[in-house]
């Protein structure tokens, strides 16, 4: 899969990963939706991918800073408004669950039209995926307005090695069980 084409193009949208490539910081996870995957399984397996992400990226953050990401490519398997729809519960627990410890989750749907924090146009994503990298403190809070919390808690971050799941277990229905029970983004 050659991403290079897409990921040039962001350059100008993300001011660290022109950086972060150039020093082989950025790296590329794919998941292949079967097609006729259970919704609930490829959430879970989505889920359980982007924390495999996560716990690598993080002791790579306390050495290198704020230039390490993995993405992790969902492909396949479904239409594209189901990717946006499947990625959408593991994003919001992912969030919260890393958001203490300074790790930032994005989420973008191929072919979904969006917006940088300047309100430009940014490049329609070739393939839908979880970006996961280090929190950049004066920046991320502002993408999380709507949840005044967890814009605090990242801007506040502090990785001190803890475990995220301490106070919840990491299978995917107590995981889920526990996001609905959080409060709702409000509305900008």
């Amino acid at each position: 899969m050659d991403v290079s084409e897409y990921v040039e193009a962001m350059y100008e949208h993300c001011p660290f990963l022109e950086a972060s490539t150039a020093r082989g910081m950025t790296g590329w996870t794919v998941y292949e939706i079967a097609t006729g995957a259970d919704r609930y399984a490829v959430e879970a397996e989505l889920f359980h991918a982007a924390v495999q992400a996560a716990e690598w990226v993080r002791p790579l953050v306390r050495r290198h800073g704020t230039l390490v990401c993995e993405n992790v490519v969902v492909l396949a398997g479904v239409s594209d408004t189901d990717h946006q729809n499947l990625m959408a519960w593991p994003h919001w627990a992912l969030k919260h669950l890393y958001g203490p410890v300074g790790i930032m989750f994005g989420k973008f749907a191929r072919g979904v039209q969006e917006l940088d924090r300047s309100g430009r146009n940014i490049p329609s994503a070739p393939f839908s995926f979880l970006p996961v990298r280090a929190s950049v403190r004066r920046l991320d809070p502002n993408f999380l307005r709507g949840t005044p919390e967890l814009s605090t808690a990242l801007a506040t971050a502090d990785d001190d090695g803890r475990d995220v799941f301490e106070k919840i277990s990491c299978d995917w229905k107590s995981v889920r069980e526990w996001a609905s029970s959080l409060p709702a983004p409000q509305k900008r």
